[in-house]
């Protein structure tokens, strides 16, 4: 096949895979773009095949069918609650594939491979290592298997430094040594030292970080993957796994601007001071009135009060929170807004860039229940209009309604932007409990006179709700 081709092809399906990823930008063409995007990869495959000999294709074939099998049926069977721990641990996957890559390269014909190219395989085998590890930590916590908290371990920055120098000086030493059963046993000390680095890195990033971390690890893939690309000599390969490697830093680069902190302190598990970032002013701690002088009302009181609001409310505003995931109750948030939108009233969603367990995680729960996408406000937009919003409702939310995150200092959440429902004239919360958020930090809103506070399931409470507004009776 002459070299033109092969190049021509080569740009042909990048030009693809791009197309598809710009598809993204809109959720109604979004289906597409991911078609595209498995059609990219595929051709890819395809070409890859063409292009090399290989001894056995019956085993590689066999292998595609069941590794697509395997796949076919995991997205099949998860549900959204389950998408972030999904999308961890294929972050994982991919650096189990960067890792076996580099270390087969490697100890294949190391002779035969330049400097450069030597370093690339290591480089590939470190963060493959590293991000498989790293993401294995992070899906256990988003899964609910592991403690979600951060875990800081006594002199944890010394621990990464030495680990991470240790590496450096094992790379080294692979160059100086010609030795093939002395290079695959630095090599195999390598993986299991870069695996406990990606443990060791990941343990003491929880709470309201974890979308930052799984953006991050989403970066560390695709880098592997390209450095895999260099050692094998496909264009194809660090040309995706570049694009990855971008894509997962500027939305690393996003997550951390919205929640106001530095990369580097999020890696640390530093505590910022609260300052004010929102687009509107708030009031100081004291003037913020946190306890109500009425006596105590019963759930139900509150309830036909919540209706009493939203009937009389000309502006609602809807903020979504991972409670609504696990109450699954997104499909009732949508049929909610629509009744509500009947009734003449003005609806939106505010959606915090970091609500949720992963990166979009609110958009795609929205997105399932058929919400229109235009009405999906981000944070700097809709928290314009708080002020001058008859009533919000908080559905599964917590830290990123939080005040705390302004008013106090020394907190986890300490300076991130929030959106400012305790700005709106009435709020009403549908959480489970009053059990404070993924930061552990106590939400002062929720004690606020002018919000009602209907505990319980959140999908229960929003059909209930439903029920009374329009006077016909929900099946549960």
């Amino acid at each position: 096949m002459p070299a033109w081709f092969n190049v021509v092809s080569d740009l042909a399906v990048i030009a693809l895979l791009i197309a598809g990823i710009a598809f993204f930008r809109k959720p109604k063409h979004a289906r597409g773009g991911n078609f595209l995007a498995a059609a990219a990869l595929l051709l890819a495959m395809g070409l890859v095949a063409y292009r090399y000999q290989i001894s056995n294709p019956a085993i590689v074939v066999l292998m595609i069918l069941i590794g697509g099998f395997i796949g076919t049926m995991v997205a099949f069977r998860v549900n959204m609650i389950q998408i972030p721990g999904m999308v961890a641990f294929q972050h994982g996957m991919g650096g189990v594939a960067a890792f076996s890559v580099s270390f087969l390269e490697l100890i294949r014909n190391p002779a035969e491979l330049s400097t450069f190219g030597s370093f690339s395989g290591l480089f590939g085998l470190v963060l493959g290592a590293a991000t498989f590890s790293g993401s294995m930590i992070a899906a256990g916590k988003l899964s609910g298997k592991l403690k979600g908290a951060p875990l800081n371990l006594p002199g944890h920055n010394l621990i990464l430094i030495v680990l991470a120098t240790v590496i450096v000086l094992l790379g080294i030493a692979t160059q100086a040594t010609d030795n093939n059963l002395t290079l695959i046993a630095i090599l195999v000390i390598m993986w299991g030292l870069s695996g406990v680095l990606g443990v060791v890195f990941s343990i003491r990033i929880g709470g309201a970080d974890m979308p930052v971390l799984i953006s991050f690890l989403n970066a560390t893939a695709g880098l592997a993957a390209a450095f895999c690309g260099i050692i094998i000599g496909n264009r194809l390969l660090i040309t995706c796994g570049a694009t990855v490697a971008a894509s997962g830093s500027i939305l690393t680069a996003i997550m951390c601007r919205s929640m106001n902190r530095g990369l580097i302190k999020v890696f640390t598990g530093s505590i910022v001071k609260g300052t004010q970032t929102s687009g509107t002013e708030v009031k100081e701690k004291e003037e913020i009135k946190t306890e109500s002088s009425a006596p105590q009302r019963t759930l139900d009181e509150l309830k036909a009060e919540a209706v009493d609001v939203l009937k009389n409310a000309k502006s609602v505003i809807i903020i979504p929170g991972y409670g609504m995931a696990l109450a699954q109750a997104q499909f009732q948030v949508a049929k909610l807004a629509k009744i509500l939108e009947e009734m003449q009233k003005d609806v939106c969603f505010a959606i915090h860039p970091v609500a949720g367990r992963m990166p979009g995680h609110m958009n795609v729960l929205l997105a399932e229940a058929e919400v229109d996408y235009d009405k999906l406000l981000e944070m700097a937009e809709v928290n314009k209009r708080f002020g001058t919003t008859d009533a919000v409702m908080v559905i599964g939310a917590c830290d990123v309604v939080n005040p705390a995150a302004i008013t106090t200092e020394g907190t986890p959440i300490s300076g991130m932007p929030i959106l400012l429902a305790q700005d709106a004239k009435r709020v009403i919360v549908c959480n489970l409990d009053e059990i404070p958020g993924y930061s552990g930090v106590k939400n002062p809103l929720y004690k606020n006179e002018k919000t009602l506070m209907l505990l319980g399931d959140a999908n229960s409470t929003l059909l209930e709700l439903i029920e009374k507004i329009t006077g016909i009776p929900q099946n549960s």
